[in-house]
């Protein structure tokens, strides 16, 4: 990996108040070392280090993934109940997820129009509205 990927998610860090281990700095670099945008899982991503010949445990990754979307730097997209994939993207916008493929990608945002919420039941608020359209091959 680049010594230009590693200082860009070494900022990253920074920006967000996060101490730069070697770790974090690692996996910030793999998920924003390039300047695109990405939506990873936390075994694809597990994957991608060991593939760079980054020394780093699932666990690891699962509880970095964790301190970067607790930091704002990620956003968890959960699809099934059960299967979380985490954005760069931070911005509030729709997703596709492709069914056959098991992939996470970004919807359009301009074309997305909710006209109208349900009112929060007394004593809450809407946090957030995630939009996850599914998408299959057609038969």
């Amino acid at each position: 990996m680049a010594q230009s990927q590693h200082d860009i998610g070494t900022e990253w860090l920074a920006g967000a108040g996060l101490r730069p281990t070697r770790q974090r700095v690692t996996l910030a670099a793999l998920l924003i070392g390039d300047g695109q945008h990405r939506h990873v899982t936390a075994e694809s991503l597990f994957e991608a280090a060991k593939i760079e010949g980054e020394a780093v445990s699932l666990a690891t990754v699962y509880n970095t993934l964790r301190t970067f979307c607790e930091a704002g730097l990620l956003q968890e997209v959960t699809v099934d109940g059960s299967k979380s994939y985490f954005d760069t993207n931070t911005h509030d916008h729709p997703h596709f997820f492709w069914e056959d493929e098991a992939r996470l990608s970004d919807a359009p945002s301009d074309e997305l129009v909710i006209s109208r919420l349900p009112n929060a039941p007394a004593g809450a608020e809407i946090s957030s509205v995630d939009v996850v359209i599914r998408l299959r091959k057609k038969s």
